[in-house]
């Protein structure tokens, strides 16, 4: 009997996972026929930053086609997280109780959303000033700029990946709340550590300049604050029933103050 399970498990998991490839191999499909538009868009912040008569190149003869595949599957994996993470959730949902599928969901649909938030800051943002800043130097220099675009979407796609990392700083805070490897007092009581991270953090991500410094030291630190305000929300809840008891218990036994009347006289 537990061996049927088990393999009524697998069974279940493998069509769980097909159904996702076949999300991302579609959409890789679609991604790829629109990949020269869909780099022409993510390229404005190089090609807006270019000093006049500069221009991007390919150096290598096979570049355009390696860089437009790489765009179509991270493009493509982008579009299909949701369905991924669904299926992911399908999965593992019936073996959940009632207060842990009430945390799982928001956490997973909150970590979607703060990396495309971080992905589309990096464009907004960083990009343009971080390119601005390295040509400023180029023309100091009086060099013509020629940009490799091969490299500027190694380059892109790093700052992708480092902010989109960076602004899951609120889903962190949720997940070790939860799992009581910290608590929203100690998070509180870190800020001052905190601060100096964002900062050193900052320093590392960015181009060397005061204003791309701050431009993700101020967002990583308003992040901060915001993980602390979700993770005491979301603690609350999804917290257990045994646990609610707990607290219903504590609160009904806790002695409330009596403010004697005084003494006449």
């Amino acid at each position: 009997m537990q061996e049927e399970s088990f393999m009524s498990h697998l069974t279940e998991l493998r069509d769980r996972v097909v159904r996702a490839l076949l999300v991302v191999v579609v959409f890789f499909g679609l991604s790829f026929y629109f990949a020269p538009q869909i780099m022409e868009f993510l390229a404005r912040p190089l090609t807006e930053a270019l000093p006049p008569g500069s221009k991007a190149i390919f150096i290598d003869q096979a570049g355009a086609f390696f860089t437009l595949t790489k765009i179509a599957f991270l493009t493509a994996l982008l579009i299909s997280l949701p369905v991924v993470l669904y299926q992911a959730w399908a999965f593992v949902a019936p073996g959940l109780y009632e207060h842990e599928k009430r945390f799982v969901m928001p956490l997973i649909v909150s970590s979607v959303f703060f990396l495309v938030v971080g992905i589309s800051f990096a464009y907004v943002f960083v990009l343009p000033a971080a390119y601005k800043f390295f040509f400023s130097f180029t023309q100091q220099t009086g060099a013509e700029t020629l940009q490799d675009l091969q490299k500027y979407w190694d380059f892109t796609l790093a700052i992708f990946f480092g902010f989109g990392l960076t602004f899951e700083v609120p889903v962190v805070q949720m997940l070790l709340v939860k799992l009581g490897i910290i608590t929203t007092q100690q998070l509180r009581e870190a800020r001052r550590y905190v601060i100096v991270g964002a900062f050193v953090i900052a320093a590392v991500l960015t181009p060397p300049d005061v204003l791309s410094q701050f431009m993700l030291a101020v967002p990583l630190l308003l992040l901060y604050e915001l993980g602390i305000f979700l993770s005491g929300f979301i603690t609350a809840r999804s917290r257990a029933p045994q646990e609610e008891e707990v607290v219903k218990t504590t609160d009904a036994n806790r002695p409330t103050d009596v403010t004697k009347p005084n003494d006449a006289g």
